[in-house]
């Protein structure tokens, strides 16, 4: 059954709304043209993923008949210079069906068309090719790379159907495709680890980076890349400054021009700070691409908010007083404050979206915007949060979104006095139900669970926890998962590049872009522990030094 008209309207305008895509996607970043064939793949993976979440689209045939086809320049991969009775789309879409089917030759294909004439019609055939024809096609009219992002059409599309629950003409293999020889298993080494991080690195390179982009103006002497390139270095080492790293990378670099560190910050000064969060949210977005195609991703799962502060601010405050605020502890210390929202549990710790945090914003506010960017990228079950967050509002609009929670409590005076029976009577676990008042009459209902810590360093009272939940106290462990958040802050610190100015944007700039660093090492490691051993296990296989090595090299590939 063919698709409708209705319905291909609906999947395009779905797209065109989503906050965090842009397609095509050659005309959404400087790093693709229309002959892109990473820019092709890319689009494939942003259509096909909308399109099988349809009710009415139950069909890889149909897809692969319908998929907009018309912007890309094909000539730039055709070796045939004369006229040609089959215009190369029509035969990329033939090609496309040939993989997904699994068929090892082109006879299959032919018998397959011969007997489908209304297949023939969608695909824009006026007669079917004859086996010799399309194995010229393939082997002398098509590159080598087109052959190759024919292939990983096929596997996309297969993925995202299959994913959708819609029915696949065969099994897609869910491991990136391999350039070399196959590890054997018995010889799982580090050389073999890190021959895989190579490749994959360079892959998750070609797909995140290019949703970077600095608006620049056409002839510019230093290519874009260079700035993301530079940047990337800046993590190599820490507490590496941009005129410091930017001399370093002049040297290091493969580069006829590279920035210098004035130029660069003057680049990213020029970034406001949602554009910046749009980005790295369209970044991130093509990352949880990449890696929801390995079962081993947990899409569904629990996210951790928290706010983390920068090393503590000793300059001039004046005319940044709303930006270089106070410390989380209440010290008399100054320092910006930065806001994430993170995977965590079995999931690959992704960091989703990062924002500054000013002087006056409620947590309800930063909560709700964290949560908006969380659930367009991914499904969201649980959210954990700090003793900060402890506050009727917030848990009040979780339970609204028919979301559970698990938020430790600051213990007030009927905290302590219970903590205190507690002790008292020996107990280590206590439930109970509690209506926190969020105004005019209005209640939300939760549960309180006291719960002792073992070996706690505290005497009395203080032995004791007090944590809210609205999802019983099975979810209690879970809140375990939250030092996650905490080790990856120490990870993402040190990827972020030194700066003494206190200008916001780049501040933030620095970060968002540590985050994305973080970020790709976790989701390499994921797919290179699949690649090499089949499974996935939460310690990394491979270090954030190597990854950042291996991407200061394949840095903006477009």
């Amino acid at each position: 059954m063919t698709t409708s008209c209705n319905a291909r309207r609906t999947v395009f305008r779905q797209i065109a709304q989503r906050t965090y895509t842009d397609w095509p996607a050659y005309s959404s970043t400087p790093l693709y043209d229309r002959s892109s064939l990473d820019g092709l793949e890319s689009d494939i993976r942003t259509v096909s993923q909308t399109w099988f979440r349809h009710d009415r689209h139950e069909s890889v045939e149909n897809f692969i008949c319908s998929l907009p086809l018309a912007y890309f320049n094909f000539d730039a991969h055709d070796r045939y210079a004369g006229p040609t009775r089959y215009e190369t789309e029509t035969l990329f879409r033939v090609f496309v069906l040939k993989e997904c089917h699994g068929w090892d030759h082109e006879t299959a294909l032919v018998e397959y068309l011969d007997r489908r004439p209304e297949l023939c019609e969608q695909l824009g055939l006026e007669t079917v090719p004859n086996q010799s024809t399309l194995w010229r096609s393939w082997h002398n009219r098509f590159t080598a790379e087109f052959r190759g992002t024919v292939e990983t059409a096929a596997r996309t599309i297969l993925i995202k159907a299959q994913n959708a629950g819609v029915a696949v003409p065969r099994e897609p293999d869910r491991n990136l495709p391999s350039h070399g020889d196959e590890a054997d298993e018995s010889d799982q080494t580090d050389h073999s680890v890190l021959d895989e991080a190579a490749t994959i690195t360079e892959h998750v390179s070609r797909v995140v980076f290019p949703a970077f982009s600095l608006d620049r103006g056409e002839g510019c002497e230093i290519h874009e890349n260079a700035y993301w390139g530079l940047q990337t270095y800046l993590g190599l080492r820490e507490r590496l400054a941009a005129n410091e790293g930017a001399r370093s990378f002049t040297y290091e670099s493969t580069r006829e021009r590279t920035p210098l560190g004035h130029a660069h910050r003057e680049q990213i000064r020029d970034l406001s700070i949602e554009q910046v969060r749009e980005m790295y949210r369209q970044a991130v977005n093509r990352l949880l691409s990449e890696v929801a195609e390995t079962e081993e991703f947990f899409r569904a799962g629990i996210i951790a908010i928290d706010i983390t502060e920068a090393d503590p601010f000793t300059g001039d405050r004046t005319g940044h007083k709303d930006e270089i605020i106070g410390t989380k502890e209440k010290t008399d210390e100054y320092a910006y404050q930065w806001a994430t929202v993170q995977l965590v549990g079995n999931a690959v710790p992704i960091v989703l979206d990062a924002r500054p945090v000013r002087k006056g914003e409620s947590r309800l506010e930063i909560v709700k915007d964290l949560l908006n960017s969380a659930e367009e990228l991914v499904h969201v079950d649980n959210v954990l949060m700090d003793r900060e967050f402890d506050s009727q509002h917030v848990l009040e609009m979780l339970s609204q979104r028919g979301l559970s929670y698990v938020v430790p409590k600051r213990m007030q005076t009927s905290e302590k006095a219970q903590a205190k029976r507690l002790l008292h009577r020996d107990q280590d676990r206590y439930e109970t139900d509690r209506k926190l008042h969020l105004g005019k009459n209005e209640w939300h209902e939760t549960t309180l669970i006291y719960r002792r810590e073992e070996d706690s360093e505290h005497d009395g009272h203080r032995q004791y926890s007090v944590f809210m939940t609205n999802c019983g106290s099975g979810h209690l462990t879970e809140y375990g998962y939250r030092w996650e958040i905490e080790s990856g802050y120490r990870s993402i610190k040190r990827f972020m590049a030194a700066t003494t100015s206190k200008d916001f944007g780049l501040r933030f700039f620095y970060f968002a872009f540590a985050c994305l660093l973080y970020s790709i090492w976790r989701a390499v490691d994921l797919l290179v522990q699949v690649e090499v051993t089949g499974e996935y296990e939460h310690a990394p296989v491979v270090t954030a030094d190597n990854t950042l090595t291996l991407l200061k090299k394949e840095t903006g590939i477009g």
